[in-house]
């Protein structure tokens, strides 16, 4: 293979010039080493599948049909309008009529294609719930996971949109509803299923429908405590009443009571991308690392994910979106990758060299074949051949180099990857929990001092082992976000610490009405006049 290769990228070189026919000519690096001729054997790989196959598949293959974890809708609205990233325009390559500058320099307006794609795609997944729902058919368990499901769609809206319809029944519109009342919905529905009024350090949840068994795909009572988590942190943003301390006590009882476990040493799968001949490659991969990887699937730390699979649940490209067209080599890949998505240089250098999260969410540098030999682009001009991701960008349009910015390595490839990956992506997991409880008890209490257990225990995770003694708001953000990269919470993040309308690389300051997305027009006209536009668009 790794002859396969290179006599590729040789004759692409010199067809210009002449015939590829002199193999022994050196081009640069170690395009002369020696070959060995063995070509690359992958062993058997599982990936846990597409989930289970039950009366509620339906609605929860939803969460892979709605934009979570590919191009062009929910994930990529959410994370390139903030700072961890963004889509250069690479001369002709990635201007897509300017949609993705629009939404870094936040100039989205209601033509924007994916913020119409997205309100698009949770509304069918709504569909489906509702669907579900209304035949008759579910058992009181399984209608309160599908209520539960159906209010974590309503929450993206919620975050995205605000004022959105809340539509409950099969062929049926409604009123365009308040912000606050999409809150209330939501916080209802998650309540129902679990058969509380309130969330409180004394409440019994044995009248839930829900079960407390660990299922990774499926919603039990630790996840819609996770939801309303997640729903309490941003209530003042989302309803204008501060929600802090059931955010914390939500959290706190997944932390204090469930059966998950953070993972940290000890806590490893397989390294399913290694190349035998590479030494730098390790066995396996452990602690953060383990708990996006492409066998992720039992993972203790994940309390409900989406379940990927590269054949029956496909929607994952992550790889084809952020690496370089030569990356194919590295990880024999089954189709060149795209090269479109970064990570800003801030954002990278915001981690510190000793944080083991730095190596595991990005990779750069230069980069080399399965063999271990050097990757030359011919597509580069001048000298600079070879594949070296800078972690700077030149300018995000119109001549972005090809091989700027660290590339997106969180959720972790494998050798011989489809287009399609198997890695399960975390909706709700102990880390994320940790953080929101220490946010909860430091903005209920006015101090952040009070965060500091919590984050100390997240940092000594990643290898940090300096425990902070003080802790700023500003502070608190940044340890979030380096936790946090690419789990679709930074937009809310930023918003909550009044952060988002900042100026940042290539970024002027926005307006505040940018904080929620407009109303697609092509909803506003299909609507009959029963959608409205939000403020300031």
């Amino acid at each position: 293979m790794k002859n396969i290769y290179k006599l590729f990228l040789m004759c692409g070189a010199l067809v210009a010039i002449s015939a590829c026919t002199d193999l022994e000519e050196t081009l640069v690096g170690e395009v002369d080493a020696p070959f060995n001729g063995e070509e690359p054997t992958f062993g058997t790989f599982d990936g846990g599948g597409s989930g289970p196959s039950d009366a509620v598949s339906s609605a929860y293959n939803q969460l892979r049909e709605s934009g979570s974890a590919n191009h062009g809708g929910y994930w990529s609205v959410q994370s390139v309008s903030t700072d961890e990233m963004a889509v250069t325009q690479k001369g002709g390559d990635w201007y897509d009529g300017g949609i993705w500058i629009d939404m870094h320099r936040h100039t989205y307006g209601p033509g924007n294609g994916p913020v119409n794609d997205t309100w698009g795609a949770q509304y069918s997944a709504i569909g489906a719930c509702n669907t579900a729902l209304a035949a008759g058919t579910l058992d009181d368990n399984q209608t309160a996971q599908v209520r539960a499901l159906r209010a974590f769609f309503y929450l993206r809206l919620l975050d995205l949109y605000g004022r959105v319809k809340i539509v409950t029944t099969p062929g049926e519109d409604a009123p365009q509803a308040t912000r606050a009342a999409v809150f209330n919905f939501v916080e209802s529905e998650l309540l129902g299923a679990l058969g509380v009024a309130a969330i409180t350090p004394t409440m019994d949840l044995s009248a839930s429908p829900l079960t407390t068994a660990p299922d990774p795909y499926r919603i039990n009572q630790y996840a819609a405590l996770g939801l309303l988590a997640k729903l309490y942190l941003n209530a003042e943003v989302y309803a204008g009443t501060p929600r802090y301390t059931e955010a914390a006590t939500a959290a706190g009882y997944v932390i204090d009571n469930g059966s998950y476990v953070l993972c940290d040493t000890g806590c490893a799968v397989p390294n399913v991308a290694q190349r035998p001949s590479v030494e730098g490659d390790p066995d396996e991969l452990e602690g953060y690392a383990a708990v996006f990887a492409p066998n992720n699937q039992n993972n203790p730390e994940i309390i409900w994910s989406i379940a990927y699979d590269n054949v029956t649940g496909a929607n994952m490209n992550f790889a084809q979106m952020t690496l370089h067209y030569s990356s194919q080599f590295t990880w024999n890949l089954q189709n060149q990758p795209w090269n479109g998505y970064s990570a800003l240089e801030d954002f990278y250098n915001s981690y510190d060299d000793t944080d083991e999260r730095k190596t595991a969410n990005f990779i750069v540098g230069a980069q080399s074949d399965y063999e271990g030999s050097v990757i030359l682009d011919y597509a580069a001009t001048g000298d600079d051949l070879e594949l070296n991701y800078s972690t700077d960008i030149n300018e995000l349009e119109p001549n972005a180099s090809r091989k700027g910015g660290a590339r997106l390595g969180k959720f972790s490839f494998r050798q011989g990857q489809r287009d399609n990956m198997d890695n399960d992506f975390p909706i709700v997991r102990l880390g994320d929990l940790y953080l929101i409880r220490a946010e909860g008890i430091a903005r209920a209490a006015g101090a952040w001092s009070l965060a500091l257990p919590d984050v100390n225990t997240i940092r000594a995770r990643a290898g940090l082992t300096d425990a902070l003694g003080s802790l700023t708001a500003e502070e608190f953000l940044a340890e979030r976000g380096r936790e946090m990269f690419m789990e679709v919470t930074r937009r809310s993040d930023l918003i909550r610490f009044g952060k988002y309308n900042d100026a940042w690389w290539e970024k002027p300051t926005s307006a505040a009405s940018k904080n929620v997305f407009p109303i697609p027009q092509e909803q506003i006209d299909a609507s009959n006049g029963t959608l409205t536009q939000n403020p300031g668009y």
